[in-house]
């Protein structure tokens, strides 16, 4: 009995806390339905305990304060918080819920409660990803409760056997922090990347946590001194600023240990140190940043090449801040962001901060409809992962020639971005200039990289495409143009590589396709000798198809040989030379030259043409 009236106690503790946070932000008539909300909640949850023994109704709790806390959202969405198990949990239905507190509150609960199904196009957890983030087609509040509801389990899954943590722990890494991420949820972010990183990776969690207090402890000195000193010296300039310095968590720590090969010891910034401005009236935040910038500089030593200006450029989650790199007293270079309060403020909140923000708005429009492709595209299966290759990345900025900005995923190449420009565009595209400098399709870029595409009429996708390109659209695109090209009638022994014109035979497999063979090919006699019944004739003729080949020439090396052999093979015989190699031993050259042919007549022709060059002595192909 006692239990019962403690529970009861921390129970109605815990829901006035959410009453009294939104008392100042909605209507006495939204705080009543609120309250409703939760009542109800209360009594439909009433039997049901959670793992850990207690009341079930104090996670709903939890996940309301969240939301209302938080992510300082409105009645409607803190109500559906309250409301969010109910449907799946107990015997009452959306119904119930739309007739008690309206539509809006039951299309919140509707999205978040996990349909149950006697069978799942790909799996249960892959189809509740799907339901979710269909629903930021039409609103992005059911997936801040989601969120909210998965913060809340990840803080209590101690509670939970190994098996259950690890799973809930990789949904979490794999999907919801990089989720929050891109909504700009700093704070949940980084919570749920150290829960999940705690949870599946224990040991390293405990060791890097050990290692990062000792060197707080270590550095509390001499980082002080350097606050400080920050202090003073914008305070005798005349600006009021908090300062202090933040460690990096463990996740973030493991992670930048992992890129850059790095052991603790010698990993730079574990830490920075945030600077953080009031907005004055009449000056813009950039000129205040500005202006704390060069007065910083001009006490400490800038290091050259170390600013990112997330100010004029945000990320697309709408970070900004402008990072500058300080040479500290004791002869470290100190990372330093320089932040308004209202950058601070909208870290923590990302989308919910500001809905008018263009990059926020912008941003959950492209999530909209690429969700909306990436759901016709993907039906039965890949759709998880084609979400994550698009959307959980950090992102990079680069720029046009005359200054358009194109936001890519990291590791995004040459190809990613002239297909962000447009289909045509990519399909066509032969070569660019990164920075001036020439660059191959397949390059990889950089942030703040400025891109010129050259197309080509004569250009188009090619299979090694898919693997260079990064984002969804680009892999979309060069897969379509890839499955329109006409379907080979057969397929080609990958041994003997035979080409149109040369004496080939055929073998049905058991699925009816036709491999074809060269009549010499040690596979193809084998197979005869094995499996002779499946032997089929084949009219094997040339058409558009291109056929890689390799020849090698051996030539009395003389004056002008190399120029001939190039004029013959591009201007006579109109061949794109995919490679040359080249090599002189005692006045003897041998060259072996790549290209592709339609069929082996033409190849014939084109090595007797080069035959006929003075000093070439033989021609001859090589097998690939």
């Amino acid at each position: 009995m006692e239990q019962t009236t403690s529970y009861d106690s921390i129970i109605k503790q815990r829901a006035e806390r959410v009453f009294d946070c939104m008392s100042h932000r909605v209507s006495a008539d939204d705080l009543r339905r609120i309250r409703e909300a939760f009542e109800f909640a209360a009594m439909a949850h009433a039997p049901q305990k959670r793992k850990t023994g207690e009341p079930y109704i104090l996670h709903p709790i939890a996940v309301a304060t969240i939301v209302a806390e938080e992510l300082m959202m409105e009645a409607n969405v803190v109500m559906a918080a309250f409301l969010h198990d109910v449907v799946e949990d107990t015997p009452y239905t959306i119904e119930d819920i739309r007739e008690r507190f309206g539509d809006d509150v039951a299309f919140l609960v509707d999205v978040v409660t996990k349909k149950k199904k006697n069978t799942y196009v790909e799996s249960k957890q892959v189809d509740n990803y799907r339901q979710m983030l269909n629903s930021v087609q039409y609103d992005i509040r059911a997936l801040l409760i989601k969120l909210a509801d998965r913060l809340h389990n990840m803080r209590t899954l101690s509670s939970m056997p190994a098996d259950n943590q690890m799973k809930i722990a990789g949904e979490t890494d794999y999907f919801y922090a990089p989720l929050a991420n891109r909504l700009g949820l700093y704070n949940v972010k980084t919570e749920l990347e150290n829960l999940s990183f705690r949870f599946r990776c224990p040991h390293e969690y405990s060791e890097l946590e050990y290692l990062i207090e000792g060197d707080r402890k270590a550095q509390k000195a001499r980082l002080d001194k350097f606050v400080e000193e920050i202090l003073a010296t914008l305070e005798t300039a005349g600006f009021s600023v908090s300062v202090h310095v933040d460690y990096r968590h463990p996740y973030s720590v493991w992670r930048k240990m992992h890129k850059y090969g790095d052991d603790f010891n010698h990993l730079k910034y574990r830490h920075f140190t945030e600077i953080v401005y009031r907005n004055e009236p009449g000056v813009s935040e950039k000129d205040m940043a500005l202006r704390i910038y060069s007065v910083l500089t001009d006490r400490f030593r800038e290091k050259p090449g170390g600013i990112s200006n997330y100010i004029d450029t945000p990320k697309e989650n709408g970070y900004q801040s402008f990072h500058v790199k300080l040479l500290a007293d004791f002869g470290r270079w100190q990372e330093v962001h320089i932040s308004s309060e209202r950058m601070v403020l909208n870290s923590r909140l990302g989308c919910v901060a500001d809905r008018s923000e263009d990059s926020i708005v912008r941003w959950i429009d492209k999530f909209r409809f690429i969700l909306k492709d990436i759901a016709k595209q993907s039906q039965s299966s890949g759709y998880i992962d084609k979400v994550v290759s698009s959307f959980y990345n950090d992102d990079i900025m680069t720029f046009t020639p005359r200054g358009r900005e194109v936001v890519l995923p990291q590791k995004a190449t040459v190809l990613d971005f002239a297909y962000e420009l447009g289909t045509p565009l990519g399909e066509k595209a032969k070569y660019a200039r990164v920075n001036g400098f020439l660059a191959s399709v397949k390059s990889q870029l950089r942030r703040g990289d400025v891109v010129e595409i050259f197309t080509d009429p004569e250009a188009h996708p090619k299979p090694d495409w898919l693997d260079a390109a990064v984002t969804y659209k680009a892999k979309k695109e060069i897969g379509n143009y890839l499955k329109s090209l006409k379907k080979p009638r057969y397929d080609r022994c990958p041994e003997c590589n035979p080409m149109p014109g040369e004496e080939v035979i055929g073998f049905r497999n058991d699925d009816g396709e036709i491999t074809i063979h060269k009549r010499d090919c040690p596979l193809a006699i084998r197979l005869a000798s094995q499996h002779g019944d499946s032997i089929v004739s084949v009219n094997f003729e040339p058409d558009d198809t291109l056929y890689p080949v390799e020849i090698q020439i051996k030539a009395v090396d003389r004056y002008h040989l190399f120029v001939d052999l190039v004029d013959c093979i591009s201007n006579k015989l109109h061949l794109a030379i995919d490679a040359i190699n080249t090599e002189t031993t005692d006045n003897i050259v041998t060259l072996r030259i790549s290209f592709a042919v339609h069929g082996f007549e033409e190849l014939q022709t084109i090595m007797q043409h080069i035959s006929a060059i003075e000093g070439v002595d033989e021609v001859k192909r090589i097998c690939l």
